[in-house]
């Protein structure tokens, strides 16, 4: 008998070649700086909703706020909100059109959902902040600073790779099956 993962993997379409996928994603920055003269990314987008929602419940709050008030009563008049919700909305799209959605919680067989569930919520949270604290997240730094030939954005990625690879090391158990 098949399982839920070898059916879904037998009905959904190949990905896109990565090469294809990656000079199509370098057309995206291309007509992002061309039509906006801004680059690519997501944290700023994630923070305005955020201001959005806590605006919802102490707006006096939010805009007295040093880091929310700038952004005045209208937060999410922004280009990176709707950014967000395209990339959001487009993947959703993709994955719709690949037969690939499914809600599951990737893990190895050794690794207790509960355990995966953790690790997965505390490198968001530890990301999130990251991204916010250099005021870019991996979307800005690495693929429009990197376009721009930053140089703190080619450090930037250099020690998201080794930051990575380093703590790969301490949870690669929970994927050895």
């Amino acid at each position: 008998m098949k399982t839920t993962d070898e059916t879904i993997e037998r009905n959904s379409r190949p990905y896109l070649n990565p090469y294809l996928a990656g000079v199509m994603l370098g057309l995206t920055l291309l007509g992002s700086f061309l039509i906006l003269g801004a680059g690519l990314g997501a944290s700023a987008g994630i923070a305005r909703v955020g201001a959005f929602a806590e605006s919802c419940v102490a707006a006096s709050h939010v805009l007295s706020s040093e880091y929310f008030g700038s952004w005045g009563s209208t937060p999410l008049r922004y280009y990176l909100v709707f950014m967000l919700l395209g990339t959001f909305l487009g993947g959703l799209f993709s994955a719709l059109l690949g037969n690939r959605v499914r809600f599951a919680l990737e893990r190895g067989k050794a690794s207790p959902a509960r355990l995966r569930a953790v690790l997965a919520l505390v490198g968001g949270i530890i990301v999130g902040f990251s991204s916010r604290l250099a005021q870019g997240c991996t979307s800005g730094q690495a693929l429009s600073g990197g376009a721009m030939l930053l140089s703190g954005s080619l450090v930037f990625m250099g020690c998201v790779f080794a930051g990575g690879y380093a703590t790969a090391w301490f949870v690669r158990r929970q994927w050895h099956d």
